[in-house]
């Protein structure tokens, strides 16, 4: 039983849809739809999905509008693997028809859900289906009493522990806590204290990052931070850009944040190039990367602009090319493979990998 005052029992791993979260294993990369609903069409939304997939992506979450969307998903969730979170604002009951649905975890906003009492329907039905719920909170949508509170991390926490109070009261374990901001050092803070105060499962993220580039900067900023502490157990990375990008950025964050001990997938190093190059090292780094990015093979690719920064400084490539002019090479090991011509290098290169 879970008791409101006592050391409340939570699950240290959870299951949303075929995904396992939890103590043991490995964060898996959630992004959020962007596109239009059901415009979008049943195949464009299907073939989305099984290529987010194929990047890396193991959740998609989906804001739910209205009770004639949930139509639509039905055909969709029967058509693809990937677990879908259905993102719920305002109107418990279709967090409650999502249940119905199929849908694999649900999203509500204590900001906005409304009274206690929805909530506690919510998790009801929730508890009969063997749903995990989230518990969305963020600086820029907290309930009223806290709105105007000028420490934004003590507003957060204190927003949390409304909710954990009522899932406790309903003997509730299977919940996972995201506690967000678009502020980097808000966002480590509030997680960390949060954290250690309580263990429950965290989803983190940065909201409102921001563009691509200064986006990717404060993302890596603040999840790295949280990763490398052990904090996260799953990550979306936020940013006005595609989910592609998001998808790939969190592939990124982890592979850097979190040890291991052997190379795992696709690693290429490449110059940034400079006047000295007649080597196109950036479209070759990108083909090169989008080509490759799901291989299984753990392999470092070189890509380098001249021959002051070709095969000898980049050596402990498995592979790699650089050239001058209409002239390429490719090389193994800082050892030259093949001499070959501009126009065909890039295909030779993909032979040989």
């Amino acid at each position: 039983m879970l008791i409101w005052g006592m050391r409340v029992l939570k699950r240290e791993v959870i299951k949303i849809g075929k995904v396992t979260i939890g103590k043991g294993f490995p964060p898996p990369i959630q992004t959020m739809w962007k596109y239009g609903l059901p415009g979008s069409g049943r195949r464009f939304v299907i073939d989305k999905i099984n290529n987010y997939e194929k990047l890396g992506c193991g959740i998609i979450r989906f804001a739910v509008l209205d009770m004639e969307m949930i139509d639509f998903f039905r055909d969709i969730l029967s058509s693809i693997k990937m677990p879908v979170v259905a993102d719920i604002h305002f109107d418990y009951r279709i967090a409650l028809k999502c249940m119905d649905a199929g849908f694999s975890k649900i999203r509500i906003n204590p900001g906005n859900i409304g009274a206690k009492w929805k909530i506690i329907e919510v998790l009801k039905k929730a508890e009969d289906k063997n749903i995990p719920i989230r518990v969305g909170i963020n600086g820029g949508s907290l309930p009223k009493k806290y709105r105007n509170q000028t420490d934004i991390v003590s507003a957060i926490l204190n927003s949390a522990e409304d909710e954990i109070e009522i899932f406790e009261k309903q003997n509730f374990g299977n919940v996972i806590f995201s506690l967000k901001s678009s502020d980097v050092e808000t966002t480590i803070t509030v997680n960390r204290l949060f954290y250690k105060k309580y263990g429950y499962l965290l989803h983190i993220g940065l909201t409102e990052a921001g563009p691509l580039i200064p986006g990717i900067v404060k993302n890596t900023m603040a999840l790295s931070r949280l990763l490398k502490n052990g904090i996260g157990d799953t990550i979306r990375v936020s940013l006005s850009d595609s989910s592609e990008n998001e998808i790939i950025t969190a592939r990124n964050i982890i592979k850097q944040s979190i040890p291991s001990k052997k190379k795992e997938g696709l690693n290429i190093i490449s110059c940034p190039k400079c006047s000295r190059a007649s080597f196109d090292v950036h479209f070759f780094s990108n083909e090169i990367y989008n080509t490759f990015l799901n291989t299984e093979k753990n392999i470092t690719i070189a890509v380098m602009g001249c021959e002051v920064n070709g095969p000898g400084e980049s050596r402990h490539a498995d592979i790699g090319i650089s050239g001058s002019g209409d002239s390429v090479v490719i090389f193994k090991q800082g050892k030259i493979i093949k001499k070959i011509k501009k126009e065909k290098a890039l295909d030779i290169l993909k032979d040989i990998i």
